[in-house]
């Protein structure tokens, strides 16, 4: 008997084990998951237990990417109420609610489940959610919770963004607060279901992003969302739910939609351990997709300057604030609008739909009633498509003034807009006369050909008919054969020159530049796939190629889309194609070809510095030491531009974004899109139009468009500041004043507490005496007047040397940090007009 109850013990524990082994992504009642124990889902992709973001020693129960390091949080259970140690307890209980306790077995957080269970079980899926069934029903309708319903700052595959209208449970991104804090910070991105449903990001309660609504195949505000090899997006809106989702085409793909604590949305793809995850896209590209960039009825137009104007058959509402580059007042009818005596409307496209915030839409109504019916109502300022498949089905109709309105080069949507009828027909010229223009081009050039082809037809006659053909007489024609032919074929290639934007590669063979073709671009970067893609800025996208003999490139491709146009390209190149130092980018070559235009780099496998000294782990990596080489080698590369070039090059654009880093950290200028050169003896100019980048710009550059060598001076010595401190100049944030960085810098100089100015991480690595230099050296560069700043030359032998520095004086230093107006403590004040900038 004994032996029997022995046998039924082994087997019973043998029994145990094995279910324990088998149910590795499942929890019961009778089960308890402790701080240091974890689960996974069954395909090892995604890992469920306690954990401690970034630097905070506060625990939460949270979900992860399993084999993905550093760990990548996407889901955390108990935000708000984070443990103080390592206690935490995650329990089933048999209503089946999932509960997070401490170790006084107070519930800190539970899943609030109101539906009754049997058998109560959690389980964590492939998928990355954590669901709470009832025995063994596997029918998502039938779970009692789900963590898919509660998203954090990510949204995984097969989630929904949007509203159950049933229940009314909103589905939405909230960011953390930051990286070592996952409670809910200030940014949301959801579905907007005032008026017609669109997405938009929040900060707080004010709109900062807006996707634009939905019109059957993507989001009207971004024009590149397409299915595609990767993902697939779709939305989805009935009686029970309205949502956006994607998924995943091949499962081997890591991609996650994270909204970071700074407000960027991005769609991050992970390559490999030694890259890491990967920027696959962004929702916010530009300036234009600033909510209402350019104000009411204002259009912006990325590609231009400025990049604000007001739609045709309006003016700026206040002409003045216009001029000083302030769109926000936007714009009103250069005819006032009268519906009794008759209105009609003006058709635009290729541009992204109004804020539909105040629409009404119609979803089985043709274009026609819906213009009908905008005409009818006087409060309707414009109609469009609700959905553009198909040619176009369903009515949108906008009240009230159209807000948040860009153009694009493709993809973009048609509407039409409210206008008296007097401005239509001043509407309706303009046009007619533009494509009169179009019409005569196509004319001259069809008649040109065909006189072309009717000598060479009349040439070839006279030469069959004649009998005689005489050497010269046969040489004769034969010339001309040659001659006329050569024609066609150089102004057919004129033709198709022009169509296709006028560049080519043999443009450009005056700069003794290497050439590249399309074709070798196109094999060395895998025909530019998301996965070679580096990053994007101003200019356009980066991708990383390899050539055939095997070195490795950067190519920098001016985007349709791009803050810059061909004059910042042509003069990007102009300006480095002769350059050569070590700590300046170098410039392999150019390619041309129609519309796309590319430059090549070395590659620089660290890209760029903003990445180290922002980021909260990277920093760890950039000790004093190799900070203060950096600090060197950029001021070295502005030496050899300012002093021995060819020409004297002022960057204009210096940041720490523009500063990569090679394989051994050592920094090299690049973008030199904005760069300005001088001959002779010039050492300053004046320009209308003011480029750059807030927070380094120089404050005679940024209210009077006046740069020199001093102007780049001043953003390096910004740049000095925030590797010292890690943090930025712009966007800089104290408890205790409204100063930006330089403010705090120069208030803790003058009070001797320079030292509570560096950062944290590198704080046990420098050397103290060497970083206080670096600071007074920093603030010398940021003064007021230009002619108190040393030159680069100064800089560079300061930097080498143990001497004693001058004191610095007050910089011009922001208090406002939108840099529009302000005034330091002693009443310098900067005021800043007709700015246009980064």
């Amino acid at each position: 008997m004994n032996a029997l109850r022995a046998v039924v013990f082994v087997f019973s524990y043998v029994f145990s084990l094995i279910r324990i082994s088998i149910a590795v992504d499942t929890i019961t009642v009778n089960q308890h998951i402790r701080d240091g124990e974890t689960i996974t889902s069954a395909g090892g992709t995604f890992e469920l237990g306690f954990f401690s973001p970034g630097n905070s020693k506060n625990r939460y129960l949270g979900i992860w990417y399993k084999k993905v390091a550093p760990r990548t949080v996407v889901w955390v259970a108990n935000r708000e109420s984070p443990l103080a140690d390592s206690s935490g307890v995650l329990k089933v209980t048999q209503q089946g609610i999932l509960v997070v306790v401490n170790d006084t077995n107070g519930i800190l957080w539970n899943s609030n489940s109101s539906r009754s269970a049997e058998d109560p079980n959690a389980q964590l899926l492939e998928s990355g959610n954590l669901v709470m069934r009832s025995g063994n029903d596997s029918d998502p309708e039938n779970f009692l919770w789900q963590s898919f319903d509660y998203p954090g700052d990510t949204l995984l595959p097969g989630m929904k963004l949007g509203r159950n209208r049933v229940t009314g449970l909103d589905w939405y991104l909230s960011s953390w607060k930051s990286a070592d804090d996952p409670s809910k910070g200030n940014f949301t991105c959801e579905i907007d279901l005032n008026g017609f449903p669109q997405l938009v990001l929040r900060n707080g309660f004010v709109v900062n992003f807006r996707a634009g609504p939905w019109n059957g195949v993507r989001y009207s505000g971004i024009p590149q969302l397409t299915n595609n090899s990767v993902y697939t997006f779709n939305f989805v809106s009935n009686e029970k739910e309205i949502y956006i989702f994607y998924n995943i085409v091949h499962r081997s793909v890591i991609l996650r939609h994270v909204l970071n604590p700074d407000g960027s949305l991005r769609k991050l793809k992970w390559t490999d351990k030694n890259t890491g995850w990967t920027l696959y896209s962004t929702a916010q590209r530009d300036d234009c997709d600033n909510y209402a960039f350019c104000g009411a009825y204002g259009i912006c137009k990325i590609d231009q300057s400025p990049k604000c104007e007001c739609m045709k058959g309006f003016r700026p509402k206040f002409q003045s604030k216009w001029e000083e580059a302030d769109w926000s007042h936007g714009c009103v009818p250069n005819t006032p609008l009268d519906c009794q005596k008759g209105d009609g409307f003006a058709k635009f496209s290729d541009v992204k739909l109004p804020d539909t915030q105040t629409s009404w839409f119609n979803v089985s109504m043709n274009l026609k009633e819906c213009a009908s019916l905008c005409l009818r109502k006087c409060t309707c300022t414009a109609y469009a498509n609700s959905d553009i498949r198909g040619g176009g089905s369903g009515c949108l109709l906008w009240f009230g003034e159209l807000i948040d309105i860009r153009e694009f080069t493709q993809n973009g949507q048609e509407f039409y807009v409210r206008m008296a009828t007097s401005e239509l027909d001043v509407f309706s010229r303009k046009n007619s006369s533009s494509k009169k223009k179009k019409k005569q081009a196509i004319v001259i050039s069809i008649s040109i050909t065909g006189i072309v082809l009717l000598s060479l037809v009349l040439t070839l006659y006279v030469l069959k008919r004649k009998k005689n053909r005489s050497s010269s007489w046969f040489l004769y024609i034969e010339f001309m054969h040659s001659l006329i032919l050569h024609s066609i074929l150089h102004f057919l290639g004129y033709i198709e020159h022009n169509s296709k934007g006028g560049e080519t590669n043999e443009d450009w063979k005056h700069l003794e530049l290497s050439l590249f073709d399309l074709d070798t671009l196109l094999n060395a970067t895998n025909n530019f796939s998301s996965d070679n893609k580096l990053g994007e800025g101003g200019f356009g996208p980066v991708y990383k190629g390899k050539l055939q003999e095997g070195q490795e490139i950067a190519v920098k491709m001016m985007s349709k889309t791009s803050r810059q146009g061909l004059e910042e390209f042509k003069n990007e190149v102009e300006s480095i194609a002769k350059l050569q130092h070590r700590n300046l980018v170098k410039l392999l070559g150019c390619c041309i070809h129609g519309r796309e235009r590319m430059l090549i780099y070395e590659y620089l496998p660290n890209k760029s510095l903003d990445l180290f000294i922002f980021g909260q782990m990277q920093s760890i990596i950039l000790d004093w030491p190799k900070r203060f080489l950096i600090i060197n080698g950029i001021a070295r590369g502005l030496l050899y531009l300012h002093q021995d070039s060819r020409l004297r090059i002022i960057h204009r654009d210096l940041k720490a974004e523009n500063i990569l880093l090679d394989d051994e950290m050592s920094p090299k200028i690049s973008d030199f899109g904005m760069a300005r050169s001088f001959g002779g003896n010039e050492i300053e100019a004046n320009t209308t139009r003011v480029a750059g980048t807030l927070g380094y710009m120089s404050p005679e550059y940024a209210s009077e468009g006046l740069y020199s060598t001093k102007s780049d001076v001043f953003s390096f010595g910004v740049l000095v500041l925030e590797i010292i401190s890690g943090k930025r100049n712009r966007g800089f944030n104290h408890p205790d004043h409204e100063l930006n960085l330089l403010g705090h810098a120069w208030t803790l100089y003058i009070e001797g507490r320079s030292s509570e100015f560096i950062d944290a991480s590198i704080v046990n690595t420098c050397n103290l005496s060497e970083v206080l230099r670096s600071i007074n050296l920093g603030l010398l560069c940021v003064q007021r007047f230009p002619y108190d700043r040393p030159n680069m030359h100064s800089v560079v032998l300061l930097l080498g040397s143990e001497d004693a520095l001058y004191q610095p004086k007050e910089p011009c230093f922001f208090i406002d940090r939108n840099m529009m107006e302000a005034n330091s403590s002693s009443g310098t004040q900067c005021t800043i007009t007709q700015l246009e900038a980064r």
